[in-house]
């Protein structure tokens, strides 16, 4: 255990910034296709899903976008952002799989893939942000 706490405070450059820019890189992805949802379909993009929820994921334009260019800029504010949209979203997208369209994991490609950024983003979060500036 002490050894992982050690890791935790000396986890090397490279790394800090491999894990920032395959996040920054991941959430100017999700922020474009939020917005071409915006653009195509206004704040209602999905017809199956209620309005607080269609709202979420259409504010995850501004929020994944400024998570990118925190993240780019090296802020730790980057990192707690990009933690709380992948706990949020995937929160979000499990409820809307399982709660809304009685779906499952395996029927759902989109979460699958945001099921492994948000463990990406939630489990190198720890041992990145102490690196990262205020």
């Amino acid at each position: 255990m002490h050894s992982v706490i050690r890791w935790m405070h000396h986890t090397p450059r490279w790394t800090v910034i491999s894990v920032c820019v395959i996040a920054a890189v991941l959430l100017f992805v999700g922020a474009s296709a939020h917005v071409t949802d915006l653009l195509s379909h206004g704040l209602h993009p999905y017809d199956w899903a209620p309005g607080w929820l269609n709202l979420y994921w259409s504010s995850l334009a501004l929020f994944d976008a400024l998570a990118t260019v925190f993240l780019i800029t090296g802020k730790r504010r980057g990192i707690d952002l990009a933690c709380a949209i992948m706990a949020t979203d995937l929160a979000a997208g499990w409820y809307a799989a399982y709660g809304i369209q009685d779906s499952s994991l395996a029927d759902q490609p989109g979460l699958q893939r945001l099921t492994v950024f948000a463990a990406l983003v939630l489990g190198t979060a720890p041992f990145i942000r102490r690196r990262l500036t205020n």
